[in-house]
């Protein structure tokens, strides 16, 4: 059975969708057995597949294919998961890693929210 990468990584819930697995893939966050592949390529069994999640890289080997989406005790079977642990992370590092705070030009003015945030960020009153 020959099964499209972009599909296994949904079906093997790595993804939750496939246009996130293909997108990953453009990328280059994921890697099947050392290489960039493309989001066509076929899945093989005991392939070696990194896909990499922020500061976290998550390495599995496909022991199964299916095409279709399974329930998730069958989706475990899939892969073989040989990752190292998830790093923890301090308030101040998970804070610093996320993206600055930009505005597109013409987006236009901010919301509510977001004007709240800038408030609270700045020290406003």
């Amino acid at each position: 059975m020959e099964v499209r990468l972009d599909k296994w990584l949904q079906v093997a819930r790595l993804f939750k969708t496939r246009s996130q697995a293909t997108r990953a893939i453009a990328l280059n966050r994921v890697r099947v057995n050392g290489q960039r592949p493309k989001a066509h390529r076929n899945v093989q069994l005991e392939d070696r597949i990194e896909v990499e999640h922020g500061d976290w890289t998550r390495i599995v080997i496909v022991k199964g294919i299916r095409e279709r989406p399974v329930p998730k005790a069958e989706a475990r079977e899939l892969i073989e998961d040989i990752s190292p642990p998830r790093p923890k992370l301090s308030t101040v590092e998970r804070i610093m890693r996320q993206p600055a705070a930009k505005r597109e030009k013409g987006k236009g003015r901010p919301t509510k929210k977001e004007r709240r945030k800038i408030a609270d960020w700045e020290g406003w009153e």
